[in-house]
């Protein structure tokens, strides 16, 4: 009984990490991200205000990273565990289940590449965090794909992500409450989407 009690709680604390603070961590990225789209000038000034913000060592560690890799662990073990049955049964909800995995492990695998060839080499390679970064990042078809399909992952974890929170921690109970939040994660998803892949672009 205490076992299930102990993945009951860290369940909750995964389905939270994911939201806060993941998640709006992921959010406002997006937008700065977004702001290539006003020109470089832009970009760099909102890059230039992330990387010096104050305690930006301790905020990435407590608020990114820590959380990031404690969602990211526990997300592999609970899709170990996980038996995908969209071949037997292919109702909306075990289609939603087996995205979220797939997706999560894309969004993983993407955000290592992703730190690597951002936080790694500004810290240690000498680059500077700007605008050129990225379009040198994103100078090829390959590459650019590859973080368009690392966003719609990472997007889509989320959004999905904020669905399951709702319903994990009991704020909609009802079929009807989780439908109206199915919609409106759905349009939540809609939106970053256009804002990642604009953002994006922007450096291509």
């Amino acid at each position: 009984m205490e076992r299930g009690n102990n993945q009951h709680f860290y369940r909750k604390l995964h389905s939270l990490s994911g939201i806060i603070p993941v998640g709006v961590f992921m959010t406002v990225h997006l937008f700065v991200n977004y702001t290539a789209s006003w020109g470089v000038d832009s970009y760099n000034k909102a890059a230039g205000f992330m990387v010096n913000l104050p305690f930006k060592y301790f905020l990435e560690l407590f608020i990114i990273f820590i959380p990031l890799l404690f969602h990211a662990v526990y997300g592999i073990f609970i899709a170990k565990q996980a038996k995908n049955n969209v071949g037997r049964y292919k109702y909306p909800r075990n289609w939603k289940f087996f995205f979220q995995r797939i997706t999560g492990l894309i969004a993983f695998a993407f955000i290592i590449w992703h730190v690597w060839e951002t936080k790694v080499q500004v810290e240690f390679g000498g680059v500077e965090a700007n605008y050129h970064l990225m379009a040198n990042i994103v100078d090829n078809s390959i590459s650019l794909f590859l973080y368009i399909i690392g966003i719609l992952s990472c997007v889509y974890h989320f959004a999905n992500g904020i669905w399951t929170f709702l319903i994990t921690w009991g704020i909609t109970v009802s079929p009807h409450s989780q439908k109206i939040s199915q919609y409106i994660t759905f349009g939540l998803f809609i939106v970053l989407s256009y804002i990642g892949i604009r953002a994006i672009l922007a450096f291509a």
